[in-house]
């Protein structure tokens, strides 16, 4: 899967694809904001369709809810979203940066090699969010999520 006006990240996780699943699904609020930042699920309907609420907060109380749709959920493979639409098909309220996001997984022996990133509609919107620190972010939030998985992948929880 690749796309124009893309910026993504890669890693190579020592977990297999289905602690990194289980992570990804079923512990999303231990990895997904950057530390100190936490995140709340307020509702996370893993479906084509399905919508996707949650709550980010920084220490000092900036942030908020965000939500949006997502578009495709393939077990162990891949989850797409976006955040520019709503669970009943309407225009979103504008979003810093409106994308389309992936998260792909793909064993590797008992790897995985792990790559999300955002889709943009535009360059412009694809450079700002760049300099909202996406791969810095993203990678911070990679690193979290591999160390659950791997927590995981070893006491089976």
């Amino acid at each position: 899967m690749t796309g124009a006006h893309e910026i993504a990240i890669e890693r190579l996780f020592d977990a297999p694809v289905d602690a990194v699943w289980r992570a990804w699904t079923e512990h999303l609020e231990e990895w997904w904001a950057p530390a100190p930042w936490t995140t709340r699920v307020i509702e996370q309907d893993l479906r084509a369709g399905g919508r996707s609420v949650i709550d980010m907060r920084g220490p000092d109380g900036e942030g908020g809810p965000m939500s949006g749709i997502f578009l495709e959920v393939t077990p162990n493979e891949r989850i797409v979203f976006t955040n520019a639409i709503d669970a009943d098909w309407n225009p979103a309220t504008p979003q810093p940066v409106s994308i389309v996001g992936f998260f792909e997984l793909t064993p590797e022996g008992d790897k995985t090699r792990y790559r999300a990133g955002a889709r943009h509609w535009t360059a412009e919107a694809m450079e700002q969010h760049r300099a909202m620190g996406f791969e810095q972010g993203w990678g911070i939030c990679a690193d979290q999520l591999e160390a659950v998985a791997k927590r995981l992948a070893h006491t089976h929880a």
